[in-house]
């Protein structure tokens, strides 16, 4: 199953093992499950401490990952490949007893959770989020045995993804009921299962000292302004919903000067490596609300907490935009994406629209046609705004029928899930219907400003106005990235930005004669 190189890194990796791991196995006459044996072959041949047996399970293919010393159980059903083999070496390894990357206090929280938790994470392999979803659920049911994780590929699983009407990943269940769907971190799974840890977060966020800087938001931007002001021996911190923004859902990133190709969670954790390889006090799973100036400034969070800084770094970064057409909201989640990597393969033989004619527009029509049965493209100018290249390969395909002078004006359902759409030719004024199973809408991104309107002076589309040196109208309040008024939306101009916004901020910090000692010798 696995070729040589894969294998001799995952022997290489195995070495970590210092406890018994058992694989069980629940196959059937299917490729699928002859290729999970053989992947279950491969592992054990690498390491003694592990076995395998088979027992019949509630799914086939499917292999557990057990531990009797632990009494832990982490599954996967299906073929864990792509961009979850991964998952698969981390349950390895953690079952197996290797030191799991939560801080400790996060581990005595997970051990102390009373009551069973039974997760069910549908995915897709080509979802590049689903992997963090897994991963975050597996180390709790490696740490505790009252916790158990199904990985389940919703493209083998078909009938069971229609029967939970699942149409976006990563979807979770927990026992048996809807939990949450898209990106969510162990922080955020512990708030929703742990009715007091938002009280505690916020006690403990309200005993932190005052920061020198404090950046708020852990994209490109961000991470490169924390480490340029963690070098600068600044008292550094970092406030972020979780590290990444856009960048985690963004599949080949070819345009990094430097390195050719690379993914995107490959370079968010990059990012987060590098920015904790210095002293900066990270606090995930944290939305700021409001900006306030009382000789300090101050950040008040959504938990209740407010934190204290001598500067501030806003790079809260951009969202999809959205339609805003009636039964957009209603069927988000349920025939409604904005991700054609990760929910793609859901809509397998099926009809799909990609709103919007532009180079990510384009890029997923093309995606999508080799999945699904039909895409229309609907473009609400006159003309594509793609790349030649990508116009004419999509031209190409005989599955993809490209409509300019469209106008979405619905998207229709049955209550349940998409069925299609309604749009307007803007140049007959003629309304039309296509009957469909899913959207993908694709029309650009919306700063994440709306927490700051009337605080800091903003262009009409919400982007926060910054001079040469990222300050804004706010004296000690820089921004960067692509919640900036920046013409150009790229990586490594955002990481550019974040830097020249913390040496905006150091020199702030240097004239107003606050900084910490050593940066005032």
């Amino acid at each position: 199953m696995l070729d040589a190189n894969v294998k001799n890194q995952l022997k290489s990796y195995m070495q970590h093992l210092k406890r018994p791991v058992e694989l069980v196995l629940s196959t059937d006459d299917s490729n699928k499950s002859a290729e999970l044996a053989s992947l279950a072959q491969d592992i054990v041949d690498v390491h003694e401490l592990v076995s395998v047996r088979n027992e019949q399970g509630k799914r086939s293919p499917s292999m557990s990952i057990q531990s009797q010393q632990t009494q832990t159980n982490i599954t996967f059903a299906g073929l864990p490949m792509g961009h979850e083999f991964t998952s698969l070496v981390l349950a390895l390894l953690h079952t197996g007893g290797h030191d799991i990357k939560l801080a400790d206090d996060v581990i005595a929280q997970i051990k102390a959770l009373p009551g069973k938790y039974q997760f069910e994470t549908y995915v897709s392999l080509s979802c590049q989020t689903c992997p963090e979803v897994v991963q975050a659920l597996n180390m709790m049911a490696a740490i505790n045995p009252n916790i158990t994780n199904v990985m389940i590929d919703g493209a083998l699983f078909q009938e069971e993804v229609e029967q939970r009407d699942i149409l976006s990943v990563p979807s979770v269940f927990l026992n048996g009921e809807p939990f949450s769907v898209g990106a969510i971190s162990v922080a955020e799974i512990l708030n929703k299962i742990d009715v007091n840890a938002g009280a505690r977060q916020a006690e403990a966020l309200n005993q932190k000292d005052d920061f020198d800087v404090l950046v708020v938001g852990g994209g490109p931007a961000g991470a490169a302004a924390a480490i340029y002001a963690a070098r600068k021996g600044l008292n550094t911190g970092v406030v972020a919903d979780k590290f990444g923004g856009q960048v985690a859902e963004t599949v080949g990133i070819e345009n990094f000067i430097s390195v050719s190709k690379t993914e995107g969670p490959k370079l968010v954790a990059n990012l987060e490596s590098h920015v904790r390889d210095y002293d900066v006090d990270i606090m995930e799973n944290q939305r700021a609300i409001e900006l306030t100036q009382d000789g300090k400034i101050k950040l008040g969070l959504e938990n209740g907490a407010e934190l204290k800084s001598q500067s501030v770094i806003l790079a809260t970064g951009a969202r999809w935009r959205e339609m805003n057409v009636p039964g957009e909201q209603e069927y988000r989640g349920k025939g409604v994406a904005y991700c054609p990597h990760c929910d793609g393969p859901l809509f397998k033989g099926k009809r799909v629209a990609v709103i919007g004619g532009g180079n990510s527009g384009i890029e997923a029509a093309i995606d999508l046609a080799n999945i699904v049965e039909h895409v229309t493209v609907l473009e609400f100018d006159s003309k594509l705004r793609a790349d030649e290249v990508l116009q004419r390969k999509a031209n190409s395909m005989g599955n993809i029928t490209i409509i300019t002078q469209a106008m979405t004006t619905e998207v229709l359902g049955d209550g349940k899930r998409v069925t299609g759409l309604q749009y307007t030719d803007r140049a007959t004024e003629q309304s039309h219907h296509v009957e469909l199973a899913g959207v993908f809408v694709q029309i650009g991104l919306v700063p994440n400003t709306e927490w700051l309107r009337g605080v800091v002076e903003m262009t009409e589309r919400g982007e926060v106005i910054v001079d040469a040196r990222g300050q804004t109208s706010i004296p000690g309040v820089f921004a960067a990235g692509d919640m900036t008024n920046s013409p150009y939306k790229q990586i490594i101009i955002a990481m550019g930005s974040g830097a020249t916004a913390s040496l905006g901020a150091f020199d702030y910090l240097i004239r107003q004669g606050e900084t910490v000692e050593e940066v005032a010798a």
